[in-house]
């Protein structure tokens, strides 16, 4: 049976890879009594009078949305809000294994922006963050922009920060191995849509002093035809190919260290990469097929490959980042999630593999680390702490420790819950 007819069969055998389940016990009528009717008017009347309390007295303090509009959904592209389902469904339980948060799948019946915008803020008293996924550019940067705006609780598009954290941690651990800095290196990023100017963008936050975006044109840069640029990447194009060079793929990668792929298959060509600088670093994510398998781009001369897949070393995911992002983001109840939230994520899950571990197949964690989670949820927490986004105080080690013991605990019951 092959890994299609697997998944088919898995989805229709449980119809679906969710259901609730209640926390508290419901055995007579007492349970009764306290769970409902006459018992819960006593938390509703604390939580009218303090709002915040539904963090505390209701599944809302643990519960994240995951919403799309089905726009934009793996490398499908636009197949629909129901044919986006099994994608929400699977992050929900990613978050719920890796993490020990809750997630709803919210799939919406349209593509028209303000309509997704004002739906998602009505939800505010549900959840404490929402996780956006699989909307098409631009229209993405404009909801999550909107809703951060009107919200009081994270939105995250995951899309575009979650691969753009779980990315820098793969290079900062790459150019550790082969002792680059990141200020100095030459990066060309291929793919100028959600994910690459996220990427670009937590890169320059990070140091990068030299990066050349690249979108099916060619070499990006300001000045050039603005009719085919949108409002992030023009802001993007003050900071990068600051020499304003124009060519192809193949004129960019010439003398580059690093070559990352938000693009399509296969179009880093064994010519490209070995047209590289000594001890290239390529990160090839494209999903599910990348630009260049693991083999391949190491054939051809790569020091450091990292693609996108689970069946080769170096796997750049966005599993290692949006669970414990969130975790953290949740302990501490943040309003948002910031811009020194993501680059503490960056690393704290880099920092993980200590210098002396490092190797050319295993410049960042696997997704089944279980020091995965705990740190970045650590890291998050006190940088929202720091930089005042935080509603309430937590010991980051506490964050660490809880994450650690909640999730070890939820992997051994999850075989006896399913048998």
């Amino acid at each position: 049976m092959d890994l299609n007819e697997e998944a088919l069969r898995v989805h229709k055998q449980h119809n679906g890879k969710l259901e609730t389940i209640p926390k508290a016990k419901l055995t007579d009528g007492h349970d009764l009594s306290v769970l409902y009717t006459p018992g819960v008017a006593e938390p509703c009347r604390k939580i009218k009078d303090d709002k915040d309390l539904s963090f505390e007295y209701t599944c809302r303090g643990n519960m994240v949305a995951v919403v799309t509009d089905g726009t934009r959904v793996l490398g499908l592209g636009n197949i629909g809000p129901e044919a986006g389902l099994p994608v929400m469904e699977g992050k929900a339980v990613l978050y719920k294994v890796f993490g020990d948060v809750d997630a709803v799948p919210i799939c919406l019946d349209t593509s028209d922006k303000e309509k997704f915008i004002e739906t998602v803020r009505y939800l505010q008293p549900n959840f404490a963050g929402i996780n956006l996924e699989d909307i098409e550019s631009p229209k993405c940067y404009d909801i999550e922009d909107a809703l951060i705006e009107k919200m009081d609780i994270p939105v995250f598009h995951d899309d575009q920060h979650g691969t753009a954290i779980a990315c820098g941690a793969a290079m900062l651990g790459a150019l550790r191995l082969v002792k680059k800095d990141i200020a100095d290196v030459r990066i060309v990023a291929n793919g100028a849509g959600a994910a690459g100017t996220a990427i670009v963008r937590l890169l320059l936050s990070l140091g990068a002093k030299h990066i050349t975006m690249i979108n099916s044109k060619g070499m990006m840069y300001e000045g050039m035809d603005m009719s085919r640029i949108n409002r992030v990447q023009a802001e993007l194009l003050k900071r990068t190919n600051l020499e304003k060079r124009k060519g192809s793929l193949a004129d960019a990668a010439r003398g580059a260290d690093v070559l990352l792929g938000v693009s399509q298959a296969n179009v880093f060509t064994p010519e490209i990469i070995r047209s590289m600088n000594k001890d290239a670093i390529v990160l090839a994510m494209a999903n599910p097929n990348p630009e260049t398998t693991y083999a391949a781009g190491k054939e051809a001369g790569a020091r450091v490959v990292g693609t996108g897949r689970s069946d080769a070393p170096n796997q750049v995911n966005n599993v290692l980042v949006f669970p414990g992002i969130f975790r953290g983001a949740i302990d501490v109840r943040a309003h948002r999630i910031n811009e020194e939230m993501k680059r503490a994520a960056t690393h704290a899950i880099a920092d993980l593999i200590p210098d002396s571990e490092l190797r050319e197949d295993y410049i960042i964690p696997g997704a089944f680390d279980p020091n995965v989670a705990p740190a970045v949820a650590a890291a998050v927490a006190k940088a929202a702490m720091d930089t005042g986004v935080a509603r309430i105080k937590v010991d980051p080690e506490e964050v660490r420790r809880h994450t650690a013991e909640r999730t070890k605990r939820l992997r051994e019951l999850m075989p006896k819950i399913l048998q």
